[in-house]
């Protein structure tokens, strides 16, 4: 090894391991998670994962509940966590402006901008922000795929998915349908990422999985996203090889990110069969 790589490799690895803090900032919950990456494994450790509820006197309404929430959450995490980890990154999901209500999205992008605020005031460190969507897809891109079901929970005919196939649509839960419930598939992957060591989830009294947890699991997500994007770098997930089985009907494409590969396959009946029809092709 000449003189020149060593010196490369020594200076990336002096900056590891790096404590990055994850937040899904909303006004009644904050999820929050803390990871230790060590520059190799892009399954880094949970060092903390939970969530917290600044409670304040419900008289208080307005821009006053606002800063009193933020009072709090500075005093019951944010000092406490950079006591207990010396945090280096900060990766805080975006608001999802999804509401028809203005006064709600106004008050999401305030308090999101006073956690923010809040971020850079005590730790010295300019937090990174990221979408709900590239945050689920750079977490776990094995979830893009064709789109298999329309609105109504109808599997789409072969046709409609070759010629998907053809123009590289392909999107994030797309082998689910529409109305399938994302947080609780985003945990279920978050469950089996960590099946050797599990994770212990906040239940309630009759021993439901509360609904905190989905926060928990937000930022979590939040945080592996950002991992996978230091360790690998910014490039979206392509569709790059598919084709129909020689003696059935069945449908076989290829996802690729990075170094990682997924295989994908869709099941169709033989009679399904469209005479003249594409066998498919490498992209």
């Amino acid at each position: 090894m000449i003189r020149a790589e060593k010196e490369k490799i020594e200076k990336e690895e002096s900056i590891y391991p790096r404590y990055i803090l994850g937040l899904d900032v909303s006004t009644a919950c904050i999820g929050v998670s803390v990871l230790k990456d060590d520059g190799k494994s892009d399954k880094p450790e949970i060092v903390y994962l939970g969530h917290k509820t600044p409670k304040i006197p419900s008289k208080i309404k307005g821009i006053e509940a606002l800063f009193l929430r933020k009072n709090i959450f500075e005093k019951e995490f944010i000092e406490e966590v950079s006591s207990a980890y010396p945090i280096t990154d900060v990766i805080i999901e975006e608001p999802l402006l999804s509401s028809n209500n203005v006064n709600t999205v106004a008050t999401l992008l305030r308090f999101n901008g006073m956690i923010s605020e809040s971020i850079y005031r005590i730790l010295g460190i300019v937090p990174n922000f990221i979408s709900s969507y590239d945050a689920r897809m750079y977490s776990f891109p094995e979830l893009l795929a064709v789109r298999k079901y329309n609105k109504k929970g109808e599997e789409y005919p072969r046709k409609h998915i070759m010629k998907a196939l053809k123009d590289e649509k392909i999107v994030l839960f797309g082998a689910y349908p529409f109305d399938v419930d994302k947080k609780t598939i985003m945990m279920n992957m978050v469950n089996e990422m960590y099946k050797d060591a599990p994770i212990t989830w906040v239940m309630g009294k009759n021993g439901e999985l509360k609904k905190e947890n989905y926060d928990a699991c937000d930022s979590l997500i939040c945080a592996l996203a950002y991992v996978n994007i230091n360790h690998h770098g910014l490039e979206p997930v392509r569709l790059t090889d598919y084709s129909i089985s020689s003696d059935s009907d069945d449908i076989y494409y290829v996802t690729q990110i990075w170094d990682r590969t997924y295989q994908k396959s869709l099941k169709y009946p033989k009679k399904d069969t469209v005479e003249n029809e594409d066998k498919g092709g490498e992209k």
